[in-house]
């Protein structure tokens, strides 16, 4: 029994040490003129997600995704065990940019698990969204591409107004002011209730009136609006 015993050891070691890693990952902002509010970025365990696709939103969920606040998510990860960078770009990341994250997880290689978030700017309630990806073990580098959702809390109208859940409009940060339009009548449709994948933003041309604030010619995008670069050593 001893015999089978430290083998059983031997073998949970082996496990720990397969899957304990350091991670650099890189998030880039692939749209021509969106604004991703601050990221959140999390390792954590099969246990715990940010969002499911196909699902109502959580109001943690809706808040990231109405007014860019990442504070609720990443305190319910914090809570459950999960390891998490907020904010890695100081602010907004512009088109083109990349920000990094680190994470080692040798002290909780249950943390096996990807997930990133961010609200996308100008939208309602889109973000872009990584979903509970099995982080890879093998020394390397690995790419994949980010989609972004809907979180269906909120009707897609492309107006002005306020970040908080539940109310309508989209916010507007200092740096987006001065490229929207104004006086627009909104766009129709209602809240979707569930999560998916964005329509994409529709705009118009026309800056002082129209059915939308947003400006077609500068903030339309299609998916994928990001690039995920994760380097494991």
């Amino acid at each position: 029994m001893k015999k089978l015993s430290a083998l059983a050891s031997l073998m949970m070691l082996a496990t720990v040490g397969a899957n304990a890693a350091d991670y650099t990952i890189e998030v880039q902002n692939l749209t021509r003129s969106t604004l991703f509010t601050p990221l959140l970025v999390a390792a954590h365990s099969t246990d715990s997600d940010l969002f499911s696709v196909g699902e109502p939103a959580t109001l943690a969920l809706q808040t990231m995704a109405e007014g860019g606040n990442i504070t609720p998510l990443a305190a319910e990860i914090s809570d459950a065990g999960g390891m998490i960078v907020e904010n890695p770009a100081g602010g907004l990341l512009v088109a083109g940019a990349t920000t990094t994250a680190m994470f080692n997880n040798d002290a909780a290689p249950t943390n096996d698990h990807l997930s990133i978030v961010a609200m996308l700017l100008p939208t309602n309630d889109g973000f872009v969204g990584l979903d509970s990806m099995l982080l890879p073990t093998e020394p390397g580098t690995y790419r994949y591409m980010l989609k972004g959702y809907d979180a269906g809390t909120e009707a897609n109208n492309e107006l002005r107004g306020s970040g908080a859940p539940g109310e309508a409009g989209m916010p507007v940060p200092p740096p987006l002011d001065p490229l929207l339009g104004t006086n627009g009548t909104g766009m129709p449709g209602d809240a979707e209730g569930f999560v998916h994948i964005h329509r994409g933003v529709l705009g118009d041309t026309d800056s002082v009136a129209g059915a939308s604030d947003i400006d077609a010619t500068r903030h339309r995008w299609l998916n994928p609006v990001a690039r995920v670069t994760i380097t494991v050593k």
